[in-house]
């Protein structure tokens, strides 16, 4: 990142003339409910959190060992969305792309102390909220090449440290590569992200790479 800062200044493509430091500040801004606005944006984006967020963040999750029972956690998260969507908290849900990062061996050898991880982001968050204009006007300053690279090296090892655990086993290895695939493609449809896209890829592919040998266990364990 500093590598690619200092290029990008000698090149002169870092343009921050005139920039100033702004302070976010509240605004308040009555709620007010539609079945229109219920149906239309409401419905739709239940959907996309649920296909590009939870059920990635859960998979994350499950992948690095953490066997949570997924009811009670999607129960008290979308209570927590309930309670904080006045306030502005409304896209509260299992992140996956802040689940990943917080999770591989580089963070802490004990799986038990790694949510200090998620901790911290929190606390850069706030701060993040605090500079939101600044940080926003920085991000647009940057060349947009250097922000790609800068957030594809902060999930490179995650990438792979969860790509050989997809791999490891030989079962579902023809799954993982599918997921993969249709995941890094980007496609959308339907409203559904590439993240949803190649959760259920993977499913179809291992269900249908899987089910004879099932069968066969099942016919054998009969006999």
């Amino acid at each position: 990142m500093s590598a690619g800062l200092v290029v990008a200044g000698l090149q002169g493509n870092i343009a921050l003339h005139g920039q100033t430091l702004i302070f976010a500040t509240p605004v308040f801004v009555m709620p007010h409910f539609t079945i229109s606005t219920l149906l239309g944006i409401g419905i739709p984006f239940f959907v996309v959190t649920m296909a590009s967020q939870n059920a990635p963040g859960i998979a994350t999750l499950k992948a690095h060992g953490y066997n949570l029972p997924v009811s009670p956690l999607i129960s008290w998260t979308a209570l927590t969305a309930l309670v904080l969507a006045p306030f502005g908290g409304f896209t509260v849900c299992i992140a996956a792309i802040t689940a990943a990062i917080c999770m591989g061996q580089d963070i802490h050898p004990d799986p038990k102390k790694r949510y200090m991880a998620a901790v911290a982001a929190g606390f850069f968050y706030l701060i993040a909220g605090v500079f939101g204009g600044s940080i926003g006007i920085v991000f647009t300053a940057l060349p947009v090449a250097l922000i790609h690279t800068i957030a594809g090296l902060a999930l490179l090892g995650t990438i792979a440290g969860s790509l050989y655990r997809a791999l490891e086993n030989e079962r579902q290895r023809d799954a993982a590569i599918i997921t993969f695939l249709i995941t890094a493609s980007g496609v959308t449809l339907l409203g559904g992200g590439s993240a949803f896209w190649g959760l259920i890829g993977g499913i179809i592919t291992h269900l249908i790479l899987n089910l004879p040998a099932h069968k066969k266990e099942h016919d054998a364990g009969k006999s």
